[in-house]
């Protein structure tokens, strides 16, 4: 990853970058098709912030990945990376951050894209390369997803 990427925990003077992100992506994730879902995924957003579940890669102050996650229910919740700074191990660094944070004596759960949707090729082929394995179809957002499993481990503590 290029040195001057720095991942990290996102802070509210992050939020206006995040969401020029948003706007690039957002018709790529379903639950951001309207002005509405939008602002309601902004205020998710500050509540992550504030609560210490919200990762971010930065170039330069800019915002270039993000991250949302869940310890209540040990998921990464909302992941995107910036078209231009794909396939430079962004995601994979702020998953490894979001997992220091997570209890790993539980499984680790998120909802991606199912095999046969051209958008799940990329974030199936991570979440596999980082052990997550394939679990149940399901419907999120009324969208066909599929649950991937990061398996707990064994004799693991409580989350820093």
């Amino acid at each position: 990853m290029d040195a001057s990427i720095e991942v990290g925990f996102a802070t509210l003077d992050d939020l206006g970058s995040w969401m020029d992100l948003i706007d690039l992506v957002q018709w790529n994730f379903p639950g951001l098709e309207t002005p509405e879902k939008v602002d309601g995924y902004r205020m998710t957003t500050i509540k992550n912030i504030k609560r210490g579940s919200a990762v971010c890669a930065r170039d330069q102050g800019a915002v270039v990945g993000l991250l949302l996650f869940s310890t209540k229910y040990n998921m990464l919740c909302h992941m995107a990376v910036h078209p231009d700074y794909r396939r430079k191990g962004i995601a994979t660094r702020m998953i490894e951050l979001m997992l220091e944070h997570l209890d790993r004596s539980k499984d680790v759960v998120v909802l991606t894209f199912r095999e046969e949707d051209e958008k799940g090729e990329a974030p199936r082929a991570l979440y596999r390369n980082l052990g997550f394995e394939e679990g149940e179809l399901c419907v999120d957002q009324d969208y066909p997803e599929q649950k991937f499993i990061l398996r707990a481990k064994k004799n693991q503590s409580e989350p820093k």
